[in-house]
Parts: structure tokens; sequence; C-alpha cells
């Protein structure tokens, strides 16, 4: 049944178009180009995050944060080879994709560092790259209390991958 949902849906939108005598092509050309209006406003901001992921990659800083930070990780009982991922995913989603594929390399996906990492995935966002998009995309510049929240939710998020896997998996 799910498969015939989308054409079911379709038909519904040329039907109310026709029986309302609405030119749909035109509402189709109309939506598009706003789509097209948002995807260049985002562009700048697109193009900022991918700069700074790679400047951060390319000049070592990333290392030097997770020396830095691995005694604070460590209170929380989150393996050094997950700090990157960590401290990668609220950045960008590709840039911790990469970082979880390298994991699954050293570690198989089902080693307790490989379940630790897929659940850090799955319950944290990339935040700054929400915001950024979704908040740029409407023209909101203040993010006063969606920033510090939404990071709150990753650390949780991570602290909690941690300690699910912990007690699941023991």
């Amino acid at each position: 049944m799910t498969d015939y949902f989308i054409p079911f849906v379709i038909a519904i939108i040329f039907l109310a178009g026709i029986t309302k005598k609405i030119d749909i092509f035109h509402i189709f050309i109309e939506g598009a180009k706003d789509g097209l209006k948002t995807s260049i406003s985002i562009l700048p901001v697109l193009i900022g995050i991918i700069t700074l992921i790679n400047m951060l990659a390319a000049s070592g800083f990333l290392e030097y944060m997770c020396e830095i930070l691995e005694p604070f990780f460590s209170i929380f009982n989150l393996p050094s080879e997950l700090i990157p991922l960590a401290l990668f995913r609220p950045i960008s989603g590709s840039g911790s994709l990469s970082f979880l594929e390298q994991i699954f390399k050293n570690n198989s996906p089902d080693s307790k560092i490989g379940l630790i990492a897929s659940v850090l995935m799955g319950s944290s966002e990339t935040t700054f790259y929400t915001v950024a998009i979704y908040f740029g995309a409407v023209g909101i510049s203040k993010t006063k209390y969606t920033l510090p929240a939404a990071l709150i939710g990753d650390f949780v998020g991570m602290i909690m991958s941690v300690v699910s896997v912990n007690l699941i998996c023991g």
C-alpha cells in the first residue's frame, strides 16, 4: 500500500487543481523559483562551513583539540578514538561520517567503540549546520538560546550513547 501513497497524493493534487481551475504548472514553477532563491541564500553559509572543516582538518587543530580534551572526555568514559567524532558531529554530517568510517575500519562496527559511535551518530545533530541553514534561510541571525540548547542536547546524546551501550552490551 505504501508504494501507491505518493502517486495517490500527486493524483489528489492534480484533481484538486483541475476542479478548482488552478494552473498547477505555474504554481510548480513559482515553487521551484522560491526553492532556488533559498538555495542561493544559504550557499555562503555552506561554503563557510566547508571551508572551516577543511581548515581544521588540514591545520592539525583537530588533533591538538583531541589531545587537550581527552582528560575531559575520559570523565564520561568516552573512548579517545571517538573524540574527533564527538567534536565534528555538531559541525558537519559528512565530516562526522568520514570519522565514523575510520572508526569502523580500525574497529569492527560490532565492537563497543563501533556501537558507541553508531549510537552517537544517531543521537546527535549537525547543530551548527542546521542552525546556520534553517535560520539563514528565513533571515534569523540571533540564535541566543537555540545554539546553547542544541549543543547541550548533543552533549547529553554523547554521554547517553556511552551509558546506553555500556548498559546494554556490558
